[in-house]
């Protein structure tokens, strides 16, 4: 694996870069030798923060871990990225995204442990409007997030609150 380590607001010490690549290097069984690893490391106030981010043929896997202990959140993020590897393998191996994983994690077996299941289907007419309205209509819902037709793309977004009130669009690429 290849590790891109990244430090905002905080110095990517030795130390820490050790224990990212020792930790999240627990996972390279999972994958090829080649796959590159995006490691952001944040400090905001008390909050340490990890983000991995690892591109594999047609996917992402991505965590993000907070704590008071950047040690800790190191620990959070490796659990977290191997569960969700176990947990989805079938359904990553099913849809041929198995090119950036090793062999070995291919062939394994591992539970579905909570199999994905909709209970719920919504039908709404989408209407074309600009993303600020989007996010006006997404609050009086009381919603998290809102699907709409971009008046000036002519394209589905998404519009979505994040924290400190602030607001995301996600647009697809051309």
């Amino acid at each position: 694996m290849k590790f891109i380590i990244v430090g905002r607001n905080i110095d990517v010490t030795p130390g820490l870069k050790s224990a990212v690549e020792e930790k999240i290097g627990k996972l390279e069984k999972y994958f090829n030798p080649d796959t590159e690893v995006h490691v952001t490391l944040s400090v905001e106030k008390e909050r340490q923060k990890i983000e991995v981010t690892i591109p594999v043929k047609g996917s992402i896997i991505r965590s993000e871990q907070v704590s008071n202990d950047m040690y800790v959140s190191i620990d959070l993020v490796e659990e977290i990225i191997e569960r969700q590897l176990k947990k989805y393998k079938t359904k990553i191996v099913n849809k041929k995204l198995d090119g950036g994983f090793s062999k070995t994690f291919v062939d394994n077996d591992y539970m579905d442990d909570e199999e994905i299941k909709i209970v719920r289907t919504k039908k709404f007419d989408i209407k074309p409007m600009y993303p600020e309205d989007a996010c006006i209509q997404m609050e009086l819902l009381g919603h998290n997030f809102f699907v709409f037709i971009n008046a000036e793309t002519d394209q589905v977004n998404v519009v979505y609150k994040r924290k400190a009130d602030t607001y995301g669009l996600i647009e697809p690429e051309d």
